[in-house]
């Protein structure tokens, strides 16, 4: 949980604390660059000797921030080289196997063989291609099983920003300010049982800030104890309540000052770990039905169903815009979620049921080809983004996510749902036919409706009755009964022994739905 604040700060303050943070950012870098030439070899008696140096000149719990910083970056670049190598195996064992593949030769699901390129040109230019991921894999290989890593402080893309200030439309001065404020340091870990559950920046109940001022800068200090005591008042304005409960009990809260050179403003961010979500048994979640929603390129579509499986009410859109900064974006993702847990909330439902959607493979050129548009239609789902701020959300608002298997729930919910649900004064898009097809296949009913048999077949002959069994009926959900003796039909006795419980076929769990109504062939006695 983290909630930020603006500081208004003097310009003495700001002074003060441009100096802190470039000091404790100074010695952040060099910490960094120590771990990084330690790579494997390090251990916790490397740590212990780091963290002794960096005690002297700044302070114990300056320098646990300062370590434990440095560990998360090093790790973080650790566990990307290893998505970065998965990424290029992937690439390189796809395209080998174009390669070998003929010239304009079809695809073949059923042995698994891939389509050929469909030029001599193109065929050229990805075997080009696979030369230059191999020697990528390679040195990353190489770098992982040394240990190496490559990171920057301040960031990459700032970093490569330098060079072309006249795209950016940045001067030096401009860019130099920016670099500095995302190089400074001044963050500090909180610690449950210490006055305010954090010795190091301390924010009281009224918003008054004091921070520790290191060693080397203890002149600055303008309260007891070495410390700094800011002119300006952190006034939290979500989550206040929650807040001051945990730093009149003592607990941990972490504290980070940053700065934002593009606007000029200076924030602090206060944070603390949330106690684990407690897992609910599925059948508890689903006695009051459940939001259905389908995930789309810019918009949520959801509908509210019962338990039943009926849907109720009138569908819902939730609009988000993915363009702009990586701060818009994420503005624009929550408040969609946001109105979308509003409206379940409203709706009285205890669950929201979302399609596990995962398309780290979809966005390939060697599966789509040459379709750009689609491939960028596929980058631009934000599903990894969506599940983990969903689940944080819902958890705060106690609803409780079904995640279930994607398969078909749109060719489906087009066909057996859009068509009934469409009225004069309602027109029912795919996407809100995909919700209820999502919204079903969580409650454990079956998406497809079963068709009614042609007139002549049925028992009463030209009457109402249809395949589907009344909810009273029982074992209706068994496997039918087998009728041994001769048929009508070319199939021998027997034959359909094998067709297995069809109750799991259709519940939540089990991607396979049953098929169609169809009429058993009747003994001839």
């Amino acid at each position: 949980m983290a909630i930020r604040a603006r500081l208004r700060v003097s310009k003495t303050d700001a002074a003060v604390l441009r100096e802190v943070g470039a000091f404790l950012g100074s010695l952040a870098s060099r910490d960094l660059a120590v771990r990084s030439r330690q790579r494997l070899t390090h251990d916790t008696d490397a740590w212990a000797v780091r963290k002794r140096e960096l005690s002297g000149v700044s302070s114990a719990r300056w320098a646990g921030s300062i370590t434990k910083a440095t560990h998360d970056q090093w790790a973080l670049a650790r566990r990307g080289q290893m998505v970065q190598m998965a990424w290029l195996r992937g690439q390189t064992a796809a395209i080998e196997a174009r390669l070998a593949r003929p010239l304009r030769a079809k695809a073949n699901k059923h042995e698994g063989l891939p389509r050929g390129y469909g030029s001599r040109t193109e065929w050229h230019a990805k075997s080009r291609r696979l030369y230059t991921l191999k020697t990528r894999l390679v040195r990353l290989e190489e770098d992982w099983v040394a240990g190496g890593v490559r990171v920057v402080r301040g960031g990459k893309k700032l970093a490569h920003l330098r060079h072309h200030l006249d795209e950016a439309g940045l001067d030096e001065c401009g860019w130099r300010e920016r670099w500095q404020a995302s190089r400074m340091f001044l963050a500090a870990d909180g610690e449950s049982g210490k006055r305010l559950g954090n010795e190091t920046i301390r924010i009281v109940g009224t918003g008054q800030i004091s921070i520790k001022l290191p060693a080397e800068l203890a002149h600055l200090a303008n309260a007891p104890h070495g410390r700094y005591l800011l002119d300006a008042t952190a006034v939290f304005k979500h989550r206040s309540e929650e807040w001051l409960d945990r730093i009149t009990d003592n607990r941990a809260v972490a504290y980070r000052i940053h700065h934002d050179a593009l606007r000029g403003r200076w924030y602090v961010t206060a944070s603390w770990q949330r106690t684990p979500a407690s897992v609910v048994p599925i059948e508890a979640v689903l006695t009051r039905g459940v939001v259905a929603v389908d995930m789309n390129d810019g918009h949520l579509a959801a509908w509210h169903l019962d338990v039943h499986g009926n849907p109720v009410g009138e569908p819902r859109r939730f609009f988000y815009d993915l363009s702009g900064s990586t701060t818009r974006r994420d503005a624009q993702l929550r408040h969609a979620l946001t109105r979308l847990l509003h409206h379940t909330r409203r709706c009285g439902a205890a669950a929201i049921a979302i399609e596990d959607l995962d398309f780290s493979d979809g966005a390939s050129r060697e599966k789509h080809g040459r379709n750009k548009r689609f491939r960028r239609l596929i980058s631009r789902f934000p599903t990894a983004k969506l599940k983990a701020r969903l689940v944080a959300m819902a958890a705060e608002q106690g609803i409780a996510l079904v995640a279930v298997d994607p398969a078909y729930t749109s060719r489906w919910g087009a066909r057996h749902w859009q068509q009934p649900l469409t009225t004069s004064t309602r027109q029912v898009s795919r996407h809100d036919a995909a919700s209820i097809a999502i919204g079903r296949r969580a409650l454990g009913y079956p998406i497809r409706r079963r068709t009614a048999p042609p007139p002549h077949d049925r028992s009463d002959r030209v009457g109402h009755r249809t395949g589907q069994a009344w909810s009273d009926t029982r074992g209706r959900e068994e496997t039918r009964p087998h009728l041994p003796g001769p048929r009508s039909r070319v199939v021998p006795p027997g034959s359909g022994a094998n067709v297995g419980d069809q109750r799991a076929r259709h519940r939540w769990g089990h991607a396979a739905e049953h098929g169609l109504w169809h009429q058993d062939a009747l003994p001839l006695s």
